[in-house]
């Protein structure tokens, strides 16, 4: 193939296809940042959205990564589908989805989900366990009876990738790598010694 997002739709439909015994969660991905000290910090998100612009995720921007982002927002994503011996790598660089989108998608959340949005003061220090449920009470109480709006600080994020790499596991240890690099409006594939 020649379009890497055409590609990589055809893999997430076998990774969904797949027994959830071997592969629980088909939309995890691990987001790597930079941080404040210029060191890797990583973690895994969940793919929320994709597009031919990109690969969209949601947090609560005010978390550790959306503070790395805001400082430098080149990030790389992996992608890793044991049972169907896949990998997909992403780098790129992270922006901010339309208000428009985040509301829409955070209306799509449970209500307890949207909840944990305001109660979270996520990657911030938590005394205790109580203090948590203090907070969700008390979001409970304030949205009793109406709609849960989306918190300013909660939104998402678009990688716009400038490099994706399709790994494929072989015998042998003889994998199958291609790399798919920007290039004006299109993409260069080339492949790689595994």
């Amino acid at each position: 193939m020649s379009d890497p997002f055409a590609e990589f739709r055809a893999l997430l439909a076998r990774a969904e296809g797949t027994d959830r015994t071997l592969l629980p969660e088909p939309h995890a991905v691990a987001l790597a940042t930079v941080g404040a000290d210029g060191g890797p910090s990583a973690r895994i998100v969940l793919l929320k959205g994709l597009d031919d612009r990109g690969f969209v995720f949601y947090t609560n921007q005010t978390s550790r990564k959306g503070r790395e982002i805001a400082r430098h927002a080149r990030v790389a994503l992996v992608f890793h589908w044991q049972p169907l011996e896949r990998q997909v790598r992403v780098e790129g660089t992270a922006e901010g989805v339309s208000d428009a989108e985040a509301d829409a998608y955070f209306a799509t959340r449970s209500r307890d989900s949207q909840i944990g949005a305001w109660a979270s003061l996520q990657s911030e220090p938590l005394a205790s366990d109580a203090v948590l449920y203090e907070r969700v009470r008390e979001m409970e109480r304030r949205f009793e009876g109406r709609e849960v709006p989306r918190p300013a600080h909660w939104g998402g994020y678009r990688v716009i990738p400038s490099r994706i790499e399709f790994w494929h596991g072989r015998p042998h240890r003889l994998h199958e790598r291609r790399v798919f690099e920007r290039e004006g409006n299109g993409w260069a594939m080339h492949r790689l010694f595994p």
